[in-house]
């Protein structure tokens, strides 16, 4: 389940044979996971989606599993079933705060099918206070293994996140070798902060599809 937005597809003619010329549709398409007690209408998700929208790109906000109560395999899964049912296509990944580590763990998993970009928004990269989230942030991430699997990162993440400290972005950054955005006065890049644009994410996701 999710929110999604229209369409957008690039043609490829793929090799000819005597008898036909196969034609392959690649589409770009953007996948959204919110984060812990998040849902996929909030903040700056619908924005994203219909500025993708307006440039013909599929954007999909996903519906993660029991968003108060989160359990990393549940989540990894659920990201896991949507990029299999598009392979074929080039898939882009966007997470918020827990849909940061999320995205990083299913990069990791044995499941993971390679995808072309991550953005991880306000993500992060240690345990917290909350241990509601441990099992997404324990033992640490395998970050070669990682970045065999996605070929570009970008790290948004607010100068004055009293929920994620901005050192978290940074080390995200230094380890996924990934541009590091910091939005001044930014707080948890969400709604609760004011946030129901994020230019900066849509910026990013266009440079990766260039």
């Amino acid at each position: 389940m999710g929110v999604r937005s229209s369409l957008g597809a690039q043609t490829v003619v793929g090799a000819k044979t005597a008898a036909e010329e196969l034609l392959t549709i690649i589409m770009k398409k953007v996948f959204i996971i919110h984060g812990f007690e998040g849902h996929p209408n909030g903040g700056w998700r619908p924005w994203l989606m219909g500025e993708l929208e307006k440039q013909d790109i599929y954007a999909c906000a996903l519906s993660m599993p029991t968003p108060d109560d989160p359990i990393c395999s549940e989540w990894t899964k659920e990201i896991s079933s949507h990029i299999e049912k598009n392979a074929d296509d080039e898939i882009y990944l966007v997470g918020h705060s827990l849909g940061a580590p999320a995205i990083l763990r299913y990069l990791e998993s044995e499941r993971v099918k390679p995808i072309i970009g991550a953005v991880l928004v306000s993500g992060p990269s240690e345990k917290t206070n909350n241990k509601k989230i441990d099992g997404f942030l324990k033992g640490g991430f395998n970050f070669e293994k990682i970045k065999s699997t996605c070929k570009q990162f970008s790290i948004i993440h607010g100068n004055d996140d009293q929920i994620v400290p901005l050192d978290n972005a940074k080390f995200l950054s230094n380890n996924l070798n990934g541009e590091l955005v910091i939005v001044q006065n930014g707080g948890h890049l969400n709604g609760s902060a004011g946030w129901y644009k994020l230019p900066q994410c849509l910026e990013v996701l266009k440079i990766m599809m260039k």
